[in-house]
């Protein structure tokens, strides 16, 4: 699996075997991947005119200071927005909508996501990797709408914050809000790489909200306990 090999010994979580073989089995269906890292995100959307930010797990990195190896980058844009994305990406690469295990051309013919999708895969054609995944977010007159959450309304900038590389991330908590769902060995990782570095209204805040949706989630008899 070509996920990049980390170059410094802190790493707080690498790939099992198990999960290798499931990176495996999913490229054997939906095809490869050479994913953009934050450096090479930026530049892609230097000339993109609209707001965007990074969840997920290089978004945990840019808090941490620590690097973890990553399958990918989670770009977001509001999905309100995505036209203007595909005007940026122009002829250069082929735009995807994805969900529900289904892909489908974004182009003149279907111009807008089909009906399941939540996302957009680019590559250049079909014989090349998939090099980034596009989350499309809603909004509410403008204030952002947390996937997990319905009742999470709130201007962007509260739930985000920009790093000393110039990116907007999403903040650590409620990045982990949205990975408590999976609750994968990797979200379970940074968890417990973030927890302490959490302010105390940061941590009772995501300890509220991983209640909310679970009430017995393992995350509240562990780490989050208290």
């Amino acid at each position: 699996m070509d996920i990049p090999v980390d170059d410094q010994p802190a790493a707080h979580w690498r790939p099992s075997d198990e999960d290798v073989a499931e990176e495996v089995a999913f490229r054997r269906l939906y095809g490869e991947w050479a994913a953009l890292d934050p450096a090479g995100l930026a530049a892609f959307m230097a000339a993109y005119d609209a707001e965007w930010w990074v969840v997920g797990g290089w978004a945990i990195d840019a808090f941490t200071g620590r690097y973890r190896p990553h399958e990918d980058i989670d770009l977001v844009i509001w999905r309100r927005d995505l036209p203007l994305f595909r005007e940026m990406v122009g002829e250069r690469h082929h735009v995807w909508s994805v969900g529900s295990g289904a892909l489908r051309p974004v182009d003149d013919t279907w111009p807008e996501p089909h009906a399941e999708a939540g996302q957009v895969w680019l590559r250049d054609h079909a014989l090349a990797p998939w090099f980034l995944d596009c989350i499309l977010a809603e909004n509410a007159d403008g204030l952002w709408v947390s996937r997990r959450d319905p009742d999470h309304v709130v201007p962007l900038a509260e739930v985000t914050w920009v790093a000393g590389d110039g990116i907007r991330y999403m903040r650590p908590e409620v990045v982990l809000h949205h990975k408590a769902r999976l609750d994968r060995p990797k979200d379970r990782a940074d968890l417990e790489v973030v927890w302490p570095l959490l302010g105390a209204a940061e941590q009772d805040w995501l300890r509220d909200a991983v209640r909310r949706s679970q009430a017995d989630h393992p995350w509240l008899h562990g780490t989050m306990e208290g």
